[in-house]
Parts: structure tokens; C-alpha cells; sequence
């Protein structure tokens, strides 16, 4: 197990050459065409040229309101519990396995935390027991997926499970008036003037991408995490319990989705038994916009952030315009169905050329 001095991630000998992460083996200007080294760079950094320019585009068309550090904290918490659901269902695509149960694992976390609140309970023993939900969610998801079931089907089996027991524990009603978690949601920090702070939520996406980023590119379990959604064979024939971390991908995703409904819950100050679907097709939207395959094997975290920041700028601007908020939906699912086509098109494009330079995706790392 080495790590690139770039900073790259590389996996287990026998697992390099099928791995498309940030791990890749570096690629120099000379080693490849021109035109598959733009794809390349399309692929992998085209994310953060869309935000950019859609930064530079409302910040016109939104003048004065838009371009301000208050708007741009504005837009950071909006992203907040998109980007959180994203990470989430990010570290299972990366493993190779699609969670579709995580609105369903947010509201049981919810409202288990809500429950033992408005019981009485301490907060740090609430917060606990709702992330403690997420743990054995993604846990059970991961041994039934390794008995080799699909990961689809089981996720959305326990998606309509978690939905049904979370209204089971709340008898179908919201737990309101939950402000023992305003420091993690409606509080804000660091403020000083006509600056309101800087809200909890952005705070929690922060530590929650750098420990993330930190895990898979800098830590031996988390490279083998990515390598196993390349090729779980190559791993296990490495000498690497493949199964395992499969397992710690799905435990991850739980817990990250438990955080997520923690999070909802402190910014409405509100438990709700109700799973929002609409969380699993934001966070598809935001990962997919980051040229994530969702065979697996090929991620960044940075990515998927700024994924999530620009649906969130999107909405933010269009209000700001006064357009319907109805757009930014519409906008949502033209953006995952334009995602797919676009990443299918880089993917033969750079197959075109390489086979007619007569070199493999494989053997160049791309």
C-alpha cells in the first residue's frame, strides 16, 4: 500500500489498474492526446468550471443581492443538508452499492432523538442513540446486500421498513419544539456588525467532507474502500476481505444519513416521521454532477460538495430573480438525466481516442 506523492490515491497491487479515483495514476501532458487529456480534465474538474460559471451568471443577473458574503452563507446552509445526504450516498456509489434507504434511516434517527428529548433525556444521549440508528441501518443494508441480494432492491425495502417504523415510534405525529439542538442547526457563529454568523449546519458539512476527504485519500482502510467499488475481485485476490469494507460503506452512508436528519431536525427545530424522497434525488442529482459512476470505484469528495452547492446556488439564484422555486426542481432533474448523458459521452470519447491512439483506458488510468 503506497500513496502517490501528488496526493493521489493508489490501492492494492492486482487493483490499480481497474481504480478511477482520485488515487489515479497521475497522468502527464505527453503521455496522452490532447483531446482525451480535455476529457479527462472535462470529467474530473468540470464540476468546479459549471459552479464558477453559474456563480459569475447570477452575480449579474441577481446584482446587488447576490454576490454578498451574507447571500454566499445563505447558499452554504441551504447546501448543508444536501451536501450531507450527498456524502452519504457518494461512500456507497464508491463502494460499488446504491443506498436508497437514507430518508428512510433519517427519519427513524429523527425520531428516536426527538422521542428521547422530549422524554427527558440528556442531548449528547439523544444524539447518540439517532446516530446509533444510522450505524445498525447501514449495517443490517450491508450483510443482506453481501448475501448477494442488490443493494437497489434492499435499500428501497428498508426505505419503506424505516419509513413505517419511524411513524411507529412517533405514533405518526412531529415531536416539535426541539430546541435543545439550536447549536447544530438555528444558531449562528462568528458574528460581529450587520454580519449574522456563520449557522451550525455549514459547520458540520465542513468537518464531515474534511474527515471524509482525509479518510479516503490518506488512510489505509479508506484507500481500500475505493478500491474495492473498482474491482472487488482484484481485492480479494490481493489477500483483502472485499466484504468488509463493502459492509464499512454501507455503515458509513447510515450513519451519514442519520447526521442528515439530525441536522433537518435542529434547523426546524422539529422531529418528523416523514422520509422525504426527495432527499435521494437531490443527492443523486449532486454526485452524479461530479462524473461519479455508479458502478463504483471512481469518487472525490470535493466534488460532490460543490455538487451540492450548485443546486443550492441555482435555487438561490432563481428566487433571487423571482422566478418560481418550482424551477429549481425542474432544474434538479435536468440536471441528473443532462449528468448521465454527459458522462457517457466522455467515457466514449476518451475510449475513441485511445483506442485510436492504440493505448487503453486502463493502462493509462484514466
Amino acid at each position: 500500500m503506497t500513496t502517490a506523492p501528488t496526493g493521489r490515491q493508489t490501492v492494492p497491487s492486482g487493483a490499480e489498474d481497474e481504480t478511477e479515483d482520485e488515487g489515479a495514476v497521475a497522468l502527464t501532458s505527453h503521455s496522452l492526446p490532447r483531446s482525451v487529456s480535455a476529457l479527462v480534465f472535462l470529467r474530473d474538474q468540470g464540476v468546479f468550471v459549471m459552479w464558477a460559471i453559474l456563480i459569475v451568471v447570477f452575480a449579474f443577473l441577481g446584482s446587488p443581492y447576490f454576490f454578498t458574503m451574507t447571500n454566499a452563507v445563505l447558499v452554504a446552509n441551504a447546501a448543508a443538508i444536501t451536501a450531507i445526504f450527498a456524502a452519504g450516498v457518494a461512500i456507497g456509489v464508491m463502494t460499488g452499492s446504491l443506498d436508497l434507504s437514507l430518508p428512510g434511516t433519517a427519519a427513524v434517527a429523527s425520531c428516536t432523538c426527538g422521542w428521547l428529548l422530549t422524554h427527558g433525556a440528556p442531548t449528547w444521549l439523544s444524539l447518540v442513540a439517532g446516530l446509533a440508528c444510522g450505524l445498525v441501518v447501514g449495517l443490517l443494508n450491508g450483510l443482506i446486500v453481501l448475501r448477494g441480494f442488490s443493494s437497489i432492491i434492499v435499500t428501497i425495502g428498508a426505505f419503506s421498513a424505516l419509513s413505517g417504523l419511524a411513524a411507529v415510534i412517533s405514533h405518526g405525529q412531529s415531536f416539535p419544539g426541539l430546541t435543545q439542538l439550536s447549536f447544530m442547526g438555528t444558531h449562528h457563529y462568528f458574528a460581529f456588525g450587520s454580519f449574522a454568523g456563520i449557522p451550525g449546519p455549514v459547520f458540520i458539512v465542513a468537518a464531515v467532507y474534511v474527515i471524509g476527504f482525509l479518510f479516503l485519500t490518506r488512510t489505509r482502510d479508506g484507500l481500500r474502500v475505493m478500491a474495492v467499488g473498482a474491482n472487488a475481485e482484484a481485492v480479494r485476490r490481493a489477500g483483502i476481505n472485499s466484504g468488509a469494507y463493502r459492509l464499512v460503506g454501507f455503515v458509513i452512508s447510515g450513519v451519514l444519513a442519520a447526521l442528515g436528519g439530525l441536522v433537518s431536525t435542529a434547523t426546524v427545530t422539529q422531529a418528523s416521521p416523514t422520509a422525504d424522497a426527495s432527499i435521494i434525488f437531490n443527492s443523486l442529482t449532486a454526485v452524479s454532477l461530479t462524473g461519479i459512476v455508479l458502478s463504483g470505484g471512481r469518487g472525490s469528495f470535493p466534488r460532490v460538495l460543490v455538487g451540492a452547492l450548485i443546486l443550492a446556488t441555482i435555487s438561490n439564484g432563481l428566487t433571487i430573480r423571482g422566478v418560481e422555486p418550482y424551477w429549481a426542481t425542474v432544474s434538479t432533474g435536468v440536471l441528473l438525466i443532462g449528468s448521465l448523458f454527459v458522462e457517457r459521452a466522455i467515457h466514449a470519447g476518451v475510449a475513441k481516442r485511445l483506442m485510436a491512439a492504440n493505448l487503453s483506458v486502463h493502462q493509462k488510468g484514466v
